[in-house]
């Protein structure tokens, strides 16, 4: 049987975090791109379970959440009735430390609410201290929170208003629209009102577009399967945390998060990987946070992103 050394695996799996597509590797490697797909998945899969056993017990005091649209097969305006549910829009929900830049949660799936609950618990489990959360105002983030953390959180969210496109050319469909306002509204606790952003998560953002060659736009590089979508995303996640040196920090994301003290080598990732016990496919419930005197959340906007 044919085995692919680790020093030839890691030539894969690193050409891969850098954005190469499978056929790309296979030109670079002189490996089949079948065995390329395949490598990916298995180490892909391996690395969430990497992910699950080292975040852990975290103190993170700023958090980001954030949305990051794909899809699967097709867009979602092409699904027809009797096509797989998983083709079509996914998201990838993503829950960032601010300040170390870390991805501690994230969830792959459709855009609702059952996955923003999934997303929402998985960081309540993974973290000790009583955070500040920042939100897109995708709405169902705010009955997830309560549920999760209860008291225990700062929460706000954020919402930007865009101005509307003026001209439907090439030159300016695929430019970003103005800003036109940003809100900021306070969901629960006292958070910190310089603090209230989601700018680091939606750079990250940009880092997953341009490492990950299923999220380029305008290309026949999506992904065809939810799970090969997954699993890309996993390695990615871990590339991101465990190997690539980020810039303004000077060390890796995981590095600054206390989660290990060197930067590692993409061999170190796959053994630890393959190695890493089996992760469950969701998280326990979040713990009871309730006290005497808990009441429903009260909506306090800070207009122009001034205290009123």
């Amino acid at each position: 049987m044919n085995v692919l050394s680790l020093e030839q695996q890691a030539l894969v799996i690193g050409a891969l975090t850098e954005g190469c597509g499978i056929r790309t590797v296979e030109r670079l490697t002189e490996i089949h791109r079948d065995t390329v797909m395949r490598l990916g998945v298995r180490i892909g899969e391996a690395c969430r379970n990497l992910h699950d056993a080292m975040m852990r017990d975290l103190q993170v005091n700023t958090i980001e959440l954030d949305e990051q649209w794909a899809f699967i097969g097709k867009k979602q305006k092409q699904v027809k009735n009797g096509d797989a549910p998983e083709l079509g829009d996914v998201w990838l929900f993503v829950a960032l430390a601010a300040n170390q830049k870390a991805v501690i949660s994230y969830r792959v799936g459709k855009r609702t609410s059952e996955n923003t609950r999934h997303l929402v618990n998985d960081l309540r489990f993974r973290i000790l201290n009583r955070p500040q959360i920042t939100a897109d105002g995708y709405a169902p983030y705010i009955g997830a929170i309560d549920r999760a953390f209860g008291v225990d959180v700062d929460f706000a969210i954020l919402e930007k208003q865009y101005q509307a496109p003026i001209a439907a050319d090439a030159a300016h469909r695929y430019s970003p629209s103005s800003i036109r306002a940003v809100e900021k509204t306070v969901i629960r606790g006292n958070p910190d009102e310089d603090k209230i952003s989601t700018s680091y998560v939606e750079r990250f953002n940009l880092t997953t577009r341009m490492q990950m060659r299923r999220f380029t736009r305008l290309t026949n590089g999506f992904s065809k399967t939810l799970r090969n979508h997954s699993a890309a995303i996993s390695l990615q996640v871990a590339f991101y945390n465990l190997c690539r040196v980020h810039e303004t920090l000077r060390c890796t994301p995981a590095m600054a998060l206390g989660v290990t003290n060197h930067i590692w080598t993409i061999g170190e990732l796959i053994e630890a990987a393959t190695s890493a016990p089996v992760a469950p496919e969701n998280p326990p419930p979040p713990p009871t946070t309730m006290r005497p005197g808990y009441r429903p959340v009260q909506l306090r906007v800070i207009p122009g992103g001034r205290m009123s």
